[in-house]
């Protein structure tokens, strides 16, 4: 059953780690430096590492015209994940290391790691897959985040909700339930432009016209290019019972609000699980007069105005912090702040809190801040 555990270290882990924190110990690092330990080891085998998940390409799989799926073998780091979990994928593009949050399309246990992408205009990151990475190539990856999981005993009736990309993460839950040859009722409902957009179109169509391991699926497939925009309110035609259904949703973030908007609407009992990849949250006003936000490892400061995130603000002024996903998923650009008052773009929330661990890609400046950057 799907577990909401931490998944148990791996074996590599816990005989690595000793390992590390001696190479990391300062009298060890001023005769041999853990970095040139890992350039060593990548150079005889490309996954292998002692700090990090390296996982080679086995497959690329076409899924439209502008989505991939990539087969991943992971090295013994990997702690394994639950489906509908998200993962950072690092790779280097023009010599720059560069890293973004991606769905896990694939169900635990079931063969390789998969991911999916969708290539987006100007995407640094997800053109640079499709161009770049082939069978054979070698990605980092972060470990597996994320609740947008099945509970360890799937409710009798559910309901998957997705729209265009959104489907990866669902998908990952329907390939979960047929693995644990759920019984119960499932209606999937899929929201996309054409047949030729429809991402897993191959496998969906099949487990439509019936399933043994899934008796109860239903699968609701609409294109909106011919059959008009997709509305809440078609749910009641699709699944009539929906307000009593458990259901996870991801897509884009215009439907996901309009979902949002109609369970609230309807005083909807059961819940709403969201999985969301766009930015969830209204601009801050700017401040009345410009603050001064302190980094202290760089020995800099600059100017804020509170109207977008110090990330954002921190890159305007010649800083390069370290970020991922930009929207408050990947945790990559967390660092302490030391005293001040930020805000917190998703929630509303202010917070005056010292030595507090934030992330600058959902903060914004209320105050002079101390940051430990």
């Amino acid at each position: 059953m799907p577990s909401t555990a931490t998944p148990a270290r791996p074996l590599a882990e816990r005989l690595s780690q000793p390992l590390v924190r001696w190479l990391r110990h300062p009298l060890v690092d001023n005769v041999v430096r853990l970095s040139a330990i890992e350039e060593a080891l990548q150079l005889l085998r490309p996954t292998a590492s002692l700090t990090e998940v390296r996982a080679r390409v086995l497959a690329v799989r076409d899924e439209t015209p502008d989505t991939r799926t990539w087969l991943l073998q992971p090295n013994a780091l990997w702690r394994g994940h639950q489906a509908g979990q998200h993962v950072t994928v690092r790779t280097v593009r023009n010599g720059r290391r560069v890293q973004r949050p991606y769905s896990l399309s694939s169900a635990p246990d079931d063969g390789p790691l998969a991911i999916t992408v969708k290539r987006q205009p100007g995407g640094l990151v997800s053109n640079h897959l499709h161009d770049a990475l082939r069978v054979g190539d070698v990605v980092a990856l972060g470990a597996a985040e994320g609740d947008f999981v099945l509970p360890a005993v799937p409710p009798a009736r559910l309901a998957l909700l997705s729209a265009g990309s959104g489907i990866t993460p669902v998908m990952a839950l329907l390939r979960a339930l047929r693995r644990l040859g759920h019984a119960g009722a499932v209606d999937f409902v899929h929201v996309c432009r054409t047949p030729q957009d429809l991402i897993f179109g191959d496998e969906l169509r099949a487990l439509a016209s019936g399933c043994p391991e899934l008796p109860g699926l239903r699968v609701h497939l609409h294109f909106s290019a011919s059959a008009g925009r997709w509305t809440p309110a078609e749910l009641a035609a699709a699944v009539p019972d929906w307000a009593g259904r458990p259901t996870w949703l991801c897509g884009p973030a215009a439907f996901m609000d309009a979902v949002d908007a109609h369970w609230a609407a309807h005083g909807a009992r059961a819940p709403l699980r969201r999985e969301r990849f766009a930015p969830a949250w209204t601009p801050p006003q700017p401040l009345e007069a410009p603050v001064i936000v302190q980094a202290q490892r760089a020995g800099r400061r600059f100017a804020s105005t509170g109207a977008t995130s110090l990330l954002q603000q921190a890159e305007q002024a010649g800083l390069a912090p370290k970020h991922g996903c930009r929207i408050g998923i990947c945790r990559s650009c967390q660092c302490v702040k030391r005293s001040g008052t930020v805000q917190n773009l998703q929630t509303g929330a202010l917070s005056s809190e010292p030595n507090e661990l934030i992330r600058l890609c959902v903060s914004a400046a209320r105050s002079d801040l101390t940051l430990d950057l």
